[in-house]
C-alpha cells in the first residue's frame, strides 16, 4: 500500500510540536527501511536518497571547514547576488520574523552573507552555518540551502526532514536564484529558524524575493547593454563588413553588417587578438569599455575534427565544450538546455520536436515550447546541430560525461527520458555518442 506525502505546511501551521512528531517517526521509519505512517514528500524524498548514495551520516553532525576570509571577499565581489543585496534585505529582513536569520549563499552552497537575529546566528554557528560555511546536499544532507540549489526549485525543509538528525530543530525554507540571462543557477536566498517560526506563506515569500532579485539584474544587464551600445555606435559606424559589440559574456548590444544574435558563445579566456566562434568563424576582438568589439573575417578556419563535450556529470552545473583546427570554447548550460543536449547526444540519428516533447513532458503536443528552446540553443551551437529532425552535425564527434552514479543524472530533471536513464549500477562517467 503506497501513503500519500504528509501535508507538512498545513500540519505545522496548526500544530507544529505534532508535525515535527510525526516527521520524526516517517523519518525514522524511513531510514531503517521500515513501514513509514506516511510517505515523505517527493522532494524530501529524493533529497534522502541521494544524501544517503553520497554517504552523509545521518546521526553525525559533520562540517567542511568554512571558506577562508579572503575567499569569501572574492566570492562575494565576483558573484552578482552583491548587486541586489539590497533586495534581499528589503524583501526578507524587513517581515522576517524576530527569531530567524536570512542566508545568502553562492551556487556551490557556501554561505557569502548571513543576517537577523543574533541568538539564531549563534546557534546557526554550532552547525558550521557561518559566513564561508558549506551548505551543500553532500555535506550537511537535506536542507533549504543546499536542497533547493539541487532541485532547482524553493524548498522549505521542516523539523525532521532534515536529514542530519540534529538539524531537527530547525525550519527553512530556500529559493534558487537564477541568472535571468540564461538561467544558471547563482546561488540560493534562504530563512532559517527554530521549527516553531515556520509559517505556511514563508515558501512563496522567499520564492517571490528571489524572482524580485532576478528580475532587478535583467534590469541592470539591460542598463549595462545600453550604455556598451551607445559606445559602440559610432565604432560600428566605421567599420566594414561583419562585426558586433558584445559584452565581458557574449551578450550582443549591436551589430552591423550581419543578423542580429541575442549572445555570442566566447571562450573563457580571450589571449589574443583571433578567436574563432561558432557563429561566424574566425574572428578579430577588440577590447572595448564593458566589452568586445568582434569583427568576422573573410579568411574561413579550419574546422576538421571537430569534437563536442556535454558535461552533465555534476550536479549544478553542466556545460557543452566545442574543440577543433582553430581552438576551443565552453558555454555553460541552462537546465532546459542540458536535458535537451543530452536526449539529443542520445539520439544521434535525431530527434523530431513531437519525439523531445515527450522526452521532456511525456507530451508529444507540447512542440511550441521545444522549439522554442531549441532555437536558443542553436544561437550558441547552430553550426553543429542540424534540424528536421533535431540532431547534431553528422561529423561532430560527441561525447558525454556522466555522473559516477546514474542515479545522480541531472538531478533537477523530471523529464520522463531522463528519468529512465537513471538505472543502477555505476558507469565509466564517459559515453561516447555516435
Amino acid at each position: 500500500m503506497t501513503h500519500s506525502p504528509l501535508d507538512v505546511t498545513r500540519l505545522a501551521a496548526v500544530d507544529a510540536p505534532r508535525a515535527a512528531q510525526v516527521l520524526n517517526e516517517v523519518r525514522t521509519a524511513t531510514l531503517s527501511g521500515q513501514r513509514a505512517p506516511v510517505a515523505p514528500r517527493p522532494v524530501i524524498g529524493e533529497s534522502w536518497k541521494r544524501v544517503l548514495r553520497g554517504g552523509v551520516d545521518p546521526d553525525q553532525d559533520v562540517h567542511a571547514g568554512p571558506l577562508s576570509r579572503d575567499e569569501v571577499e572574492r566570492r562575494r565581489r565576483d558573484s552578482p547576488l552583491c548587486h541586489v543585496l539590497p533586495v534581499l534585505r528589503a524583501g526578507l529582513l524587513s517581515v522576517a520574523d524576530a527569531g530567524q536569520i536570512m542566508i545568502v549563499a553562492d551556487a556551490e552552497g557556501r554561505v557569502l552573507w548571513r543576517e537577523g537575529s543574533r541568538p539564531v546566528m549563534r546557534k546557526a554557528d554550532g552547525h558550521g552555518f557561518g559566513i564561508g560555511g558549506d551548505l551543500c546536499e553532500q555535506v550537511v544532507g537535506t536542507n533549504g540551502v543546499g536542497t533547493s540549489a539541487v532541485a532547482r526549485r524553493p524548498v522549505q525543509v521542516f523539523a525532521s526532514e532534515h536529514f542530519v538528525r540534529s538539524y531537527a530543530t530547525w525550519t527553512c525554507t530556500g529559493a534558487p536564484v537564477t541568472d535571468p540571462r540564461d538561467g544558471r543557477l547563482i546561488g540560493v536566498v534562504d530563512i532559517s529558524g527554530p521549527l516553531e517560526t515556520t509559517h505556511p506563506a514563508t515558501l512563496a515569500w522567499v520564492d517571490s524575493v528571489a524572482k524580485l532579485a532576478e528580475a532587478r539584474l535583467r534590469e541592470r544587464h539591460l542598463v549595462a547593454l545600453d550604455r556598451l551600445r551607445s559606445v559602440a555606435a559610432p565604432i560600428l559606424s566605421r567599420v566594414g563588413g561583419r562585426a558586433l559589440a558584445v559584452d565581458k559574456d557574449g551578450w550582443t548590444a549591436a551589430v552591423t553588417g550581419t543578423p542580429h544574435v541575442d549572445r555570442l558563445a566566447l571562450p573563457r579566456t580571450i589571449a589574443g587578438e583571433q578567436v574563432w566562434l561558432p557563429a561566424l568563424g574566425l574572428c578579430s576582438v577588440e577590447p572595448l569599455p564593458g566589452g568586445w568589439l568582434v569583427r568576422a573575417s573573410d579568411e574561413e578556419a579550419a574546422r576538421n575534427a571537430t569534437r563536442i563535450v556535454l558535461d552533465v556529470g555534476q550536479a549544478r552545473r553542466w556545460s557543452v565544450t566545442v574543440s577543433g583546427g582553430a581552438g576551443d570554447w565552453t558555454h555553460e548550460l541552462s537546465p532546459r538546455h542540458a536535458e535537451l543536449l543530452y536526449l539529443l547526444a542520445l539520439h544521434r540519428t535525431g530527434r523530431s520536436a513531437s519525439g523531445l516533447a515527450e522526452d521532456l513532458f511525456g507530451d508529444p503536443a507540447r512542440t511550441v515550447t521545444v522549439r522554442a528552446e531549441m532555437s536558443r540553443v542553436r544561437r550558441y551551437l547552430g553550426a553543429f546541430l542540424e534540424h528536421r529532425p533535431y540532431r547534431f552535425r553528422e561529423d561532430a564527434e560527441v561525447r558525454v560525461s556522466l555522473p559516477e552514479d546514474p542515479l545522480d543524472l541531472l538531478p533537477h530533471s523530471t523529464a520522463p527520458a531522463v528519468l529512465r536513464s537513471r538505472g543502477p549500477g555505476p558507469n565509466s562517467g564517459r559515453l561516447a555518442a555516435g
